[in-house]
């Protein structure tokens, strides 16, 4: 039976680096810390992030729709969306918005 080489486990006190490029070390943490317990930011003035595709309404949600289609179908709208050069969720929002408008 052969040998099996275990990966060597290397200390590394360095928790990653910032978008700067600043390397973030146990000592840079422990400061950030410190700094942050005795002025923590008012939680009123932070700016919430939204990860993810941006929103197409002005509400700042969009609700996902989720539906089943035949073979046909679905090849179908591909086709055409890949002839309009647009992606498959535009062209269906289209044609559900054709739809509920008529």
């Amino acid at each position: 039976m052969a040998k099996v080489r275990k990966a060597k486990v290397v200390e590394d006190k360095n928790f990653g680096v910032t978008h700067g490029g600043t390397v973030i070390t146990e000592e840079l943490a422990e400061q950030w810390a410190e700094e942050f317990e005795r002025n923590p930011p008012d939680p009123s003035q932070l700016e919430r992030r939204y990860v993810g595709r941006p929103s197409l309404s002005s509400a700042g949600r969009s609700p996902r729709v989720s539906f089943r289609a035949s073979t046909d179908l679905y090849q179908a709208a591909w086709k055409r969306a890949d002839k309009e050069g647009r992606s498959l969720s535009s062209l269906a929002r289209e044609a559900l918005e054709r739809y509920l408008d008529s």
